[in-house]
């Protein structure tokens, strides 16, 4: 009987009864996956960091320390064994967030998949794209009048560029307490792109620059789609040094896409590279969701503030189209600025549909890609000006 009752004192079950902070953190995950799985929100991302959450707040299965990655450092003595700390699958798993190394792969992936063409046939498209990184920087003035550090509100400002693996980059350098509510935050704004966006885009444009009909894009040859990720990385590296990790892998994997040399390669970063990454980032990052560190007033802010920050994007980008057509003789369609963030295509997308609903004869598709991938250099360029201020 004795060594019943201890086991039943051992069970998970036993331990909720006096925890009830895990309790709700499994329900919040238990939300988070029927979202993905049945409203299909962001799922190749959500999902995993859905089961992530669960994982790490079931009592007593001890998968995530928080204690090997206390004060923002890796404690590398605890991993062999100092102190009394066994190590589980997700300690090894975090690591390779903890390190920069999936957000990195990540991009990599992402460049593999992009057509930066239309950026190129109308580069104008580039300033759409700066302009909507507006709501990083307001959105940091703004955390940091709420009592938020420097660091802090630099990683909640990152949310508004639409762009999970930046905001994970840039979070477990500047903020990694705060990565399981801001890495939630991003990934569930980024699935929400389509019911945020379109009340600001209405609400900024007029009936008739929503009709606008933009000329078909120039055609782009292969010699400058092959030079464009080589001078991209120059520039950047150059200009902002600690953004070259995003920026050179997003490069790396556009080149590979682009020379027809490497098409194995090309494969790889597309498919699997990217899908094995995604699984060990999403559930590792959703391992950082413990009570302890969501169930606060922070969470909150953070998440009222990712709200603020995707908003003033997506205004920032339609606004500058609106100004930008004041000067010019082949009028912008405003609609297009929106896809400025850099949740791709799915920001493009947006556009092409409301801009159909204005004009059934309209396709912006194409047209808005190019700010859409603009957008995905310049959160990118934004997470290395943050990093080198707060480093």
């Amino acid at each position: 009987m004795e060594a019943v009752l201890n086991f039943l004192t051992q069970t998970g079950f036993s331990q909720l009864a006096d925890n009830w902070g895990a309790l709700v953190m499994i329900i919040i995950s238990l939300v988070l996956a029927y979202l993905a799985i049945v409203k299909r929100f962001e799922p190749m991302l959500l999902l995993p960091i859905a089961f992530g959450m669960m994982l790490t707040n079931i009592p007593g299965a001890l998968m995530f320390n928080e204690v090997l990655f206390a004060d923002g450092h890796i404690h590398w003595d605890l991993f062999g064994g100092a102190g009394g700390v066994t190590p589980g699958l997700l300690d090894y798993l975090y690591l390779g967030v903890k390190l920069g190394i999936y957000p990195c792969l990540i991009f990599l992936g992402i460049g593999a998949m992009t057509d930066f063409g239309p950026l190129l046939a109308n580069p104008k498209s580039m300033l759409l794209g700066a302009a909507a990184q507006i709501g990083i920087f307001m959105t940091y003035v703004a955390a940091t009048y709420l009592g938020f550090t420097g660091a802090e509100a630099g990683s909640i400002g990152i949310i508004g560029g639409a762009d999970g693996p930046t905001a994970i980059f840039v979070t477990t350098q500047l903020a990694p307490h705060l990565l399981g509510p801001i890495a939630v935050a991003a990934y569930s704004y980024m699935a929400l792109v389509p019911v945020i966006q379109p009340p600001i885009m209405r609400a900024l444009t007029t009936q008739r620059e929503r009709e606008i009909v933009m000329k078909p894009l120039r055609h782009v040859s292969k010699r400058e789609k092959i030079i464009f990720p080589i001078m991209v990385t120059l520039a950047v590296a150059l200009l902002v040094p600690t953004a070259t990790p995003l920026v050179g892998c997003l490069m790396l994997g556009n080149l590979f896409r682009e020379s027809g040399v490497v098409e194995r390669l090309n494969k790889t970063a597309q498919n699997e590279l990217i899908n094995i990454v995604t699984i060990f980032l999403g559930i590792s990052v959703g391992a950082t969701a413990t009570a302890e560190a969501f169930l606060t007033w922070s969470t909150i802010k953070i998440l009222v503030m990712g709200v603020v920050a995707f908003g003033l994007g997506t205004a920032g980008g339609v606004l500058l189209a609106k100004f930008m057509n004041l000067f010019l003789k082949n009028k912008i369609n405003p609609l297009i600025g929106s896809a400025g963030v850099s949740a791709v295509p799915m920001a493009a997308r947006v556009s092409q549909a409301e801009g159909q609903k204005a004009n059934p004869n309209n396709f912006l598709l194409m047209h808005a890609m190019g700010p859409n991938v603009a957008g995905v250099i310049g959160s990118a360029i934004a997470a290395g000006v943050l990093l080198a201020l707060f480093l």
